[in-house]
């Protein structure tokens, strides 16, 4: 869909915006479906994966409008989408389910695509459903929820983000008490329950591993801003760190980012709070260790660009994949540039210090692109970045924009 030209860029120095977070607004977009009231949603970001979250609303039975970067959603009736295509191309489209069966006592839908970073399976959200009482038949690709949910006691085997994401909009409006253990924590977990307190919820526990709610007849429309963006943050974080630059990340919330901080800190990066956001400054020196772990863990999100800073890193660094088993496809991207990274299983061995050298790359997943234009910036010659599946869109509002802000040597082609 797109591709990229960068080369060797020196420090990058100034501030930029941190745009609000994907993984928080597509949740809290899929929650309107609770209420046939308007909800409005400020700060929308410009992400494919937010106009596709449109159009499934819409396919839902929604009204929407956009004004500016403000969203204002209305779904007055609601039913099954039936737009096969879009369901299977992003993996969000599953959070759909929860508030369907909620309001409507059924939905039926194509299983959910997305990068192929794993098989992110949704039997943690089926198994859920069916302990609130509702019925699962699969036919194929197809799944069918249906019933009259009925509050009960859920324990989730691992705890997933979305599982949780569709447990706890469904259990708004299941009848009685509905205790969800070792439920995952995210902060865009958290954001979704704000949203769904300020549109008439009961959920005590939120920013815990228990969440419990009670479950309500109606809920109501709601005016909600969404949290700034942490994987975004950290992905400018990194670039940062590459160049030995001084970034001032506006509107950052560094107490969502801070296995990502502690990890650059001990390689040499200085970051400090600042009333705009937070600033982050020097080099990355020091190779490091990082296991990837449900927060407030280490997250998988920022394994790639992390990755990418240390294979300037002059010793050995060593990642371990926990959360996808098919999330080192940029390795083999990186190695093409000149860096130096073995693989063995959801191990990865990162020999820093050699220098890189621009090539063409090609983009396998969201992240993957962020760790491969963030390699871009230390090369010397031309990196070509081929984006055809167009997944730095889907996740990040003009990434290359903000770098070149920043004094970064980056430029777009359609």
């Amino acid at each position: 869909m797109a591709d990229y030209r960068i080369f060797h860029s020196p420090r990058l120095s100034g501030e930029v915006w941190i745009g609000t977070a994907k993984n928080a607004v597509l949740p809290i977009m899929a929650a309107t479906l609770l209420t046939g009231e308007e909800c409005v949603i400020h700060k929308m970001p410009a992400l494919t994966d937010v106009k596709n979250m449109l159009r499934l609303l819409q396919l839902c039975g929604a009204g929407d409008r956009m004004e500016k970067d403000t969203a204002v959603i209305c779904a007055r009736n609601v039913q099954n989408p039936e737009d096969e295509g879009l369901l299977r191309s992003m993996r969000a489209s599953v959070l759909v389910l929860g508030p369907l069966v909620a309001r409507n006592g059924e939905c039926a839908f194509s299983m959910p695509g997305g990068c192929a970073i794993g098989q992110r399976p949704i039997d943690l959200h089926l198994k859920g459903l069916q302990k609130l009482g509702a019925k699962v038949e699969t036919d194929g690709g197809q799944i069918r929820v249906t019933g009259k949910l009925q509050g009960a006691n859920i324990y989730l085997d691992f705890p997933s983000v979305g599982a949780t994401e569709n447990l706890v909009m469904a259990a708004t409006m299941a009848r009685g008490l509905t205790r969800i253990e070792n439920a995952a924590k995210e902060p865009e977990i958290t954001d979704l329950c704000h949203f769904l307190v300020a549109m008439g919820a009961r959920i005590a526990g939120i920013g815990t591993n228990n969440l419990t709610v009670e479950g309500v007849e109606e809920m109501h429309g709601a005016v909600y801003t969404p949290i700034p963006d942490r994987i975004e943050a950290g992905t400018l974080a990194c670039a940062a760190a590459m160049t030995e630059g001084s970034v001032l990340l506006q509107n950052a919330r560094s107490d969502h980012m801070r296995a990502l901080l502690f990890k650059l800190a001990e390689s040499g990066v200085i970051f400090q709070e600042d009333p705009k956001g937070l600033r982050i400054r020097g080099r990355a020196r020091r190779p490091m260790e990082v296991r990837t772990l449900s927060y407030p863990g280490f997250p998988t999100d920022m394994q790639a660009p992390l990755m990418a800073v240390t294979t300037q890193l002059n010793g050995l660094s060593v990642f371990v994949e926990t959360i996808f088993e098919n999330r080192f496809m940029h390795v083999v991207e990186l190695n093409r540039l000149g860096a130096n990274i073995r693989v063995e299983g959801q191990l990865a061995m990162v020999q820093g210090g050699k220098p890189l050298t621009g090539a063409q790359v090609t983009a396998t997943d969201l992240r993957a692109a962020a760790s491969l234009m963030i390699a871009g910036l230390a090369t010397q010659g031309e990196t070509v970045l081929h984006d055809g599946g167009g997944h730095l869109m889907r996740g990040y509002d003009g990434l290359e924009e903000k770098l070149r802000a920043l004094g970064a040597q980056v430029h777009k082609e359609a």
